[in-house]
């Protein structure tokens, strides 16, 4: 079994990682990347011929811009917990991203079923596990008690 160190250090990759995601998403979501990534496997979604209209082109420029500033603040977030209060094994901070990666992974999910995007669906249970993996494997390491503190 890894270390302590180890998962806390994942976490914090983890956060860093979604950083990335969250300005490639603001900030190039019509770049070949996106397009390979992202663009490619959700168009066909939404655009009988898998590309979207101009107005679609531009609606999906805000809306990635929106999304990728808020998965860049969630990476933040995620990091900095990770850095500073997780690595003390202060007990709300395991909790904290238990409960935030629970709040976001059940509603975007079942969103993404419903309009039959798969891709998104595999994309977040494979995040969901690269951040409850090392929820599950340290939680010994935090003191019992109280939920938050």
């Amino acid at each position: 079994m890894k270390s302590f160190s180890f998962w806390q250090k994942w976490l914090f990759v983890v956060g860093l990682f979604l950083c990335a995601l969250g300005v490639v998403l603001a900030f190039a979501s019509d770049s070949s990347l996106t397009d390979f990534v992202f663009n490619d496997r959700i168009d066909p979604v939404f655009w009988e011929n898998g590309a979207p209209s101009e107005d679609g082109l531009i609606f999906r420029g805000w809306i990635y811009g929106v999304l990728g500033s808020v998965i860049l603040s969630w990476g933040v977030l995620i990091a900095f917990i990770a850095y500073h209060p997780f690595k003390r094994k202060e007990r709300w901070a395991s909790n904290c991203i238990l409960l935030a990666t629970l709040i976001w992974f059940i509603p975007d999910t079942v969103i993404s079923a419903s309009y039959g995007v798969g891709f998104n669906v595999v994309f977040n249970t494979a995040l969901l596990i690269v951040i409850i993996l090392p929820w599950l494997l340290t939680r010994g390491h935090f003191s019992s008690g109280r939920l938050a503190g």
